[in-house]
């Protein structure tokens, strides 16, 4: 099986997938830096966040080359971003070819307050992330779950929307724990 765990950068999905793949006999797979990988080999980038800034041509490209290496694999938990906000608008993270190809049976859209997300990613600096206002980061989880829902079109998964509070990714993580033991 093959399952996506979403959230806009800082919601705290890399905190949480710990606990998962702790708990679970599932692996982790980040979409991203997969991508990441396979634009660097090509000499395009040299640091991942510089990847939504690539031409929407290249962006799809490397999309396609990594959900081909992800559809290959099993009882994999899929880390990514259901939209990626570029400048020149939302590029959908999961396009129709590729949820196709992934064969995803169950989404998990990891939210938090906006302003959490802005402290958390205030707090980090090991990326280069855009300075997003609270209203720009509540918008982009809104979108998020607008293209989940989209999503579940193309694949008939389930679509599970987890709120991860301050300090307890506990919670976040084993409501997602209890969902894929029902499989």
């Amino acid at each position: 099986m093959r399952v996506v765990i979403s959230g806009v950068a800082g919601v705290g999905k890399s905190t949480v997938l710990e606990i998962v793949s702790k708990g679970t006999q599932y692996d982790v797979v980040n979409y991203g830096t997969l991508m990441f990988e396979m634009a660097r080999e090509l000499n395009l980038v040299q640091n991942r966040d510089e990847l939504r800034k690539l031409a929407i041509d290249t962006q799809i490209n490397l999309q396609k080359k990594a959900s081909s290496a992800i559809g290959k694999m099993d009882n994999v938990i899929i880390d990514t971003h259901m939209a990626i906000r570029s400048p020149k608008g939302y590029l959908p993270g999961l396009p129709e070819w590729v949820v196709r190809e992934l064969r995803v049976s169950m989404f998990f859209l990891l939210e938090a307050d906006s302003r959490l997300i802005r402290s958390r990613r205030m707090k980090d600096p090991t990326r280069h992330r855009d300075n997003e206002t609270e209203e720009e980061i509540s918008e982009h989880q809104s979108v998020n779950r607008y293209y989940a829902v989209a999503y579940s079109v193309f694949t008939g998964a389930t679509v599970n929307f987890v709120v991860n509070p301050e300090g307890t990714p506990d919670f976040a993580a084993n409501k997602i724990i209890k969902e894929l033991k029902k499989g």
